[in-house]
């Protein structure tokens, strides 16, 4: 066993890329998107990132927007005084965004501005002039500027700039290794924040992205940990006998939900993070777990078969009667709560596969928004117009993302399982 084991205490800070990027590929963009245009931005040099590709991408994966091509484009101005209106209308563009970098002989530091205008009513929007930032994170300010254009035209802030996690599992046999990695939500720039020869699970962000929690293995033996992402540091939060799983923080980052089983069945507990302390919250024959909270911290919903089958239950937080939530379907598990606590996205099995869906709690409808049929851990992006999860591809699973109406998706493909993904939060 000892030979065997690779404990997650000595789980690694990796400052290089751990793998490639995830491959993206986008189908069912809305022909019904805005139309826009992302001007290739004037001043950056052959080897520097190729912001407006960046930003283009962006806003063209949330199906809201549909991109102009770079040859389709009649002009390509630097400014809104090179900008001729009359041009934009006759392509059907409703939007252009163009720039100009410069860069500090000095330091090597490069400062961007950049515009939006409305060539409909030929009216500027924004302007602005983000921090100068070194060549390495020109990538991040494109993403920020995608995050202003976004909020500037539909009214619900971007999450271009958040991050996801996700655990990856490749190799065969004693060479098997499973990475707890943490991409840019675009999956660009993944590492690796653990590695371990025993399954990791369930990665959670605390609520100021500065945490993960996640399920690992040591010796034998499943256990919580915390780990602190930017000294690496990893604490255990608990280890019982039999079952330490699906950690969850609360909205205020104080406690956590996790299931354990060394009692009886498995239930739900909340932990206070600071002294470990626990309390019971359900206490039920059948198996209770995939504990999350709603978005005011004053209840928890989780997956039970109290019933016979696995459906979606709400529990207040102080205790008391758990209340069913899901009716539609076989089965539904793996629940949370929109960002606005309107809705749920569970994994909803019916006919044979397993899809993601909508649950909107004030009309009890559900939406189906993949195809399965084997697709699981849906997790909302921050601004709730997302939703990531996994599913089967030609060479095992991969990440796949769809926009909440189901109609626009896209796959995220790399070797190997890529498994149990989970959006960050927005930094405040």
């Amino acid at each position: 066993m000892r030979n065997k084991f690779f404990s997650v205490l000595a789980l690694l800070m990796i400052s290089s890329a751990a793998h490639a990027d995830l491959d993206v590929v986008v189908t069912g963009i809305d022909t019904a998107a805005t139309p826009i245009a992302i001007v290739p931005f004037a001043g950056l040099g052959a080897k520097d990132v190729d912001m407006s590709q960046v930003i283009d991408a962006d806003l063209g994966r949330t199906g809201q927007f549909r991109t102009l091509s770079r040859g389709s484009m009649p002009e390509q101005p630097s400014d809104p005084a090179g900008l001729h209106q009359a041009s934009w209308r006759s392509a059907n563009t409703d939007y252009v965004v163009m720039g100009q970098a410069r860069r500090d002989p000095a330091t090597g530091n490069v400062s961007v501005r950049f515009y939006l205008v409305d060539t409909l009513r030929g009216a500027q929007l924004l302007a602005y002039d983000m921090p100068a930032a070194s060549p390495g994170q020109l990538r991040y300010v494109s993403h920020q500027i995608a995050d202003l254009v976004y909020e500037k035209l539909t009214g619900i802030k971007g999450a271009f700039t958040t991050k996801i996690a996700y655990v990856t599992a490749n190799g065969l046999g004693n060479a098997r290794r499973f990475e707890l990695v943490v991409a840019d939500a675009d999956g660009y720039s993944p590492r690796a924040m653990a590695v371990s020869r025993e399954p990791l699970m369930s990665p959670s962000w605390s609520p100021d992205r500065k945490q993960l929690a996640y399920v690992g293995y040591e010796r034998g033996r499943t256990a919580i940990y915390i780990h602190t992402l930017a000294s690496g540091q990893v604490r255990k939060l608990v280890s019982e006998k039999g079952i330490n799983g699906s950690p969850a923080w609360s909205p205020d980052g104080k406690s956590m939900a996790a299931v354990l089983s060394f009692e009886t069945n498995p239930d739900i507990y909340v932990f206070n993070v600071a002294t470990g302390s626990r309390r019971r919250l359900t206490d039920h024959y059948g198996i209770d777990t995939e504990p999350s909270w709603a978005p005011d911290g004053q209840s928890l919903i989780f997956t039970s078969d109290r019933g016979g089958q696995p459906q979606i239950y709400q529990l207040p937080i102080d205790g008391g009667d758990a209340k069913r939530v899901t009716f539609v379907g076989k089965q539904n598990l793996r629940a949370s709560y929109s960002p606005d606590g309107k809705s749920l996205v569970v994994v909803n099995y019916d006919d044979g596969r397993y899809r993601i869906a909508l649950l909107d709690l004030a009309s009890g409808s559900m939406k189906i928004i993949s195809d399965g049929p084997l697709d699981e851990s849906p997790s909302f992006a921050p601004n709730g117009m997302v939703v990531i999860y996994a599913t089967q591809g030609r060479q095992g699973a991969e990440l796949a993302t769809s926009s909440i109406d189901g109609r626009t998706r896209q796959r995220m493909r790399q070797p190997g399982d890529v498994r149990e993904p989970a959006w960050s939060p927005q930094i405040r």
